[in-house]
């Protein structure tokens, strides 16, 4: 009998060669989108973004935290000092963003990683809460009540208002490809196979040699730097920045909690499937008030009452359905010798 491991199936086949398309259509979207729809989609793509990582560090470390705003708000924080304080170019300032969210990340999870349980969720919650109350006291960025990105910083982007709205475009598309490849990279690497364990059963992971903390601590640094630079382009996008907006749990923990729980906790495809549902709702039911929030809570109970792990777990459990390649699957067929 002849046997083979492989990750792909005939779907992740079909759904590769398709997104290569897919990719060049967004690409182009400067060309047949309006200004109004670039900024929709920039939005999508950074909130898919952000929900990709809080499944990583959620769904397959084990690590629920809610308090990523404090990540968002620090990206973003740092992002208008280095451009405004510093004169760096907003290109120059982003790739250190991303690197100061890894640098100071790593203290905050030797700090946290203490706690365990609800005390965790909790104890990122806190974290956050310093940071917010600590950029306000930053008087040449607003302090309290923020500040808005100076006119000349937003002109070196790009010439003209709409080429600026295709650059942030970009920008959010190139983030979210980044997130993207890095933790399909991540999950089919050794340490993704480790995480696999961890989050099917951490005490038989750790019987068999995989090292729990530093595998939590890798994920969770990796994942609050890449936060960082998604905290930096929604407000690039946006121009203005508060503490209370940075470091908002509703905006940026709440609702990402939200999109991965309906879409599927502990799946790549889920936090994408969950964005589409979320922004679809919020343009629809958005004009009701505050009847939108209760009907996201709505929809949020039935999924969880009827599909525990997400539309995208009942999808996989029932038919094996899988978009990305990351799961091992062993095929063959017996052949006779000679």
């Amino acid at each position: 009998m002849t046997l083979s491991v492989t990750r792909r199936t005939r779907l992740s086949t079909t759904w590769l060669i398709l997104l290569v398309p897919i990719v060049v259509l967004l690409i182009a979207a400067p060309w047949w989108a309006g200004r109004a729809d670039l900024r929709l989609m920039g939005e999508i793509a950074l909130y898919m973004s952000l929900a990709i990582l809080w499944n990583l560090l959620a769904g397959y470390a084990g690590l629920v935290s809610v308090g990523q705003q404090a990540y968002v708000g620090f990206g973003g924080y740092l992002f208008f000092a280095l451009t405004m304080l510093a004169g760096l170019h907003p290109y120059a300032a982003l790739p250190l963003v991303v690197l100061a969210g890894f640098v100071i990340s790593a203290p905050v999870a030797v700090l946290i990683f203490r706690l365990r349980g609800a005390y965790f969720a909790i104890g990122t919650w806190v974290v956050a809460e310093v940071f917010r109350l600590s950029f306000a006291q930053i008087s040449s960025l607003g302090g309290g009540s923020g500040t808005s990105l100076a006119p000349d910083i937003v002109r070196s982007l790009a010439d003209g208002r709409d080429a600026r709205e295709a650059v942030a475009w970009w920008l959010a598309l190139g983030a979210a490809a980044l997130v993207l490849g890095t933790v399909v990279w991540l999950l089919r690497s050794r340490q993704g196979v480790a995480l696999t364990a961890i989050r099917d059963n951490e005490l038989a992971a750790r019987s068999l040699g995989i090292d729990i903390w530093r595998t939590k601590f890798t994920v969770y640094v990796v994942v609050s730097g890449l936060t960082a630079l998604i905290g930096a382009l929604i407000f690039l996008q946006k121009l203005r920045i508060s503490p209370d907006a940075a470091f908002s749990a509703n905006d940026w923990t709440a609702f990402v909690i939200f999109i991965v729980v309906i879409g599927g906790i502990g799946t790549l495809e889920g936090p994408i499937l969950g964005t589409l549902i979320f922004f679809a709702l919020r343009e629809t039911l958005a004009d009701l008030g505050t009847l939108y929030l209760i009907a996201l809570g709505i929809v949020a109970i039935v999924i969880m009452l009827f599909a525990p792990r997400g539309l995208w777990g009942f999808l996989r459990d029932r038919w094996g359905l899988e978009l990305f390649p990351l799961s091992r699957r062993v095929s063959g067929l017996a052949k006779k010798e000679a």
